[in-house]
């Protein structure tokens, strides 16, 4: 049975009984089908794992030893990807008086804020790009088109987040605007940017 399908019945027998476990259940599927989307990309499966509790946590903002419970990753494991989820945008540390240490936060608009911080990703690439062009002038012409490529790209994205990220903010305040969809039906597909 994929997780797909036993997230799908998770939710179906919440939604049939009423009882949280349905809900608790969905929540675990969701957290490991995340991880399984994130790892698939390249990244530590236990970084998605925490990516996709924070996600669907109850709280704007939680312990270290909530997040290790409710993601499934051990204590050492949130520390290790907490340090590198906060050099992505992915993660806030926020004060509580209440806890000892710092909580860990996600911000509402995670990806607005992950769009913003990749420009410096992308520039270090640009700048990689552009040493190798200088430093291997001797590359044959393969080589040196791919590295141009790269260069070109990663310049032309950059100059482009301006846009995107205006165009995301257009689209958000566009969907504040329409009725909310019932969380339920999540079958619609959203409109793109025009």
């Amino acid at each position: 049975m994929t997780q797909g399908v036993r997230g799908e019945r998770a939710l179906e027998a919440g939604a049939v009984d009423g009882a949280g476990d349905g809900a608790e259940a969905f929540r675990d599927d969701f957290v490991a089908r995340f991880a399984a989307y994130w790892q698939s990309q390249g990244r530590p499966k236990a970084e998605g794992r925490i990516v996709g509790y924070l996600l669907v946590a109850d709280r704007d903002a939680v312990s270290a030893e909530a997040v290790a419970e409710g993601a499934g990753v051990s204590r050492g494991s949130v520390s290790q990807s907490v340090r590198r989820l906060r050099e992505l945008g992915f993660v806030t540390l926020v004060d509580s008086p209440d806890h000892r240490s710092r909580l860990i936060s996600m911000d509402e608009d995670v990806w607005g804020g992950f769009l913003r911080n990749e420009r410096s990703y992308l520039r270090q690439q640009r700048d990689l790009a552009a040493s190798a062009l200088d430093r291997l002038p001797d590359l044959g012409e393969s080589s040196r088109t791919r590295l141009h490529n790269m260069y070109d790209y990663m310049t032309w994205l950059d100059g482009y987040h301006d846009v995107l990220l205006e165009h995301w903010e257009e689209y958000k305040a566009a969907r504040d605007q329409r009725t909310p969809p019932d969380p339920v039906t999540t079958d619609a597909e959203p409109e793109g940017p025009s």
